[in-house]
């Protein structure tokens, strides 16, 4: 019987390079699409899902988004006595209630595996989720709720995942896969950035996980792997014939926001939704393709 996922780990200890300069003395997780920042988008994809405790994995320089997510008691008082009611509201929006976020330190950066370890003893022995703040979706209904939904039914380790290029297969973790229904997809092996020749599938590994907490524990041996690095999916690799461990083709459009042309195409495709914004984009964007 599946049980319910109620914490998450955010990986925000990042250098952000793809993004430079504008990640020199800003977190990259603050960088704003459209209104808001990228955090946010994965704080309200979380509590979309039941999520109910939110763990940050963090670094030097990123105190901005424990900032953002804190009550501003200054800020609300000066909206307030200005009578900017929807300004308010939006900054009530950012808060997460006292007591639900824990920020902990990656010292160094050893990979991805190592962040999600380090939020080890705050998850403890439950199922938790990993939110990649990198990856924003626009989708009907929040990439993380269609997959709490499904793993409600499945259980096991489930990852989101999306068919690329197979020239591109060596930026992502690939997927060897068994039944498949076209939803879920049972995978019998994982390979982390392998050449496109060599690689099983196209079927990729994105930003979003719900984990058992085994993963955990096969993340304690700090074994590097890729890249000299922490590799989570050689941890969830582990698990494959102990665990189940499903692919989730997910519904919706992936923005990598970590990348530049990512960032502004998420931009645009949020934008153009926007209320606020979206009139005035649509009428540049018919200005500039005369």
């Amino acid at each position: 019987m599946a049980h319910n996922v109620r914490k998450a780990v955010f990986p925000v200890a990042g250098l952000g390079t793809r993004l430079l300069p504008a990640s020199k003395a800003i977190p990259k997780e603050m960088a704003t699409v459209v209104d808001r920042p990228v955090i946010q988008y994965a704080i309200e994809e979380a509590r979309s899902a039941g999520i109910e405790e939110f763990i940050f994995v963090t670094c030097r320089g990123k105190a901005s988004i424990e900032d953002h997510f804190d009550v501003d008691v200054a800020l609300e008082a000066e909206l307030r006595s200005k009578g900017k009611d929807d300004a308010l509201e939006d900054v009530a929006s950012t808060e997460l209630p006292t007591g639900s976020f824990t920020c902990i330190r990656q010292g160094r950066p050893l990979g991805l595996g190592h962040a999600v370890w380090c939020a080890k003893a705050l998850v403890g022995n439950e199922p938790f989720a990993v939110v990649l703040p990198d990856d924003v979706f626009l989708s009907d209904k929040p990439v993380l709720q269609q997959m709490t939904e499904a793993y409600d039914r499945v259980g096991g380790n489930m990852l989101a995942v999306v068919e690329v290029p197979r020239e591109k297969t060596n930026k992502y973790g690939i997927l060897d896969i068994g039944d498949d229904d076209g939803t879920i997809a049972t995978v019998k092996g994982m390979v982390e950035k392998p050449n496109p020749a060599d690689a099983p599938s196209t079927l990729s590994v994105v930003g979003r996980y719900i984990l058992q907490p085994e993963v955990m524990t096969a993340l304690d041996d700090q074994e590097p792997g890729k890249g000299g690095e922490i590799q989570l999916t050689d941890a969830i690799a582990r698990a494959i014939g102990h665990q189940k461990v499903v692919g989730f083709r997910y519904e919706g459009e992936r923005f990598d926001c970590g990348d530049k042309a990512g960032f502004v195409m998420a931009n645009l495709a949020f934008g153009l939704r926007n209320k606020d914004v979206g009139p005035s984009l649509k009428k540049m964007i018919a200005q500039l393709s005369r």
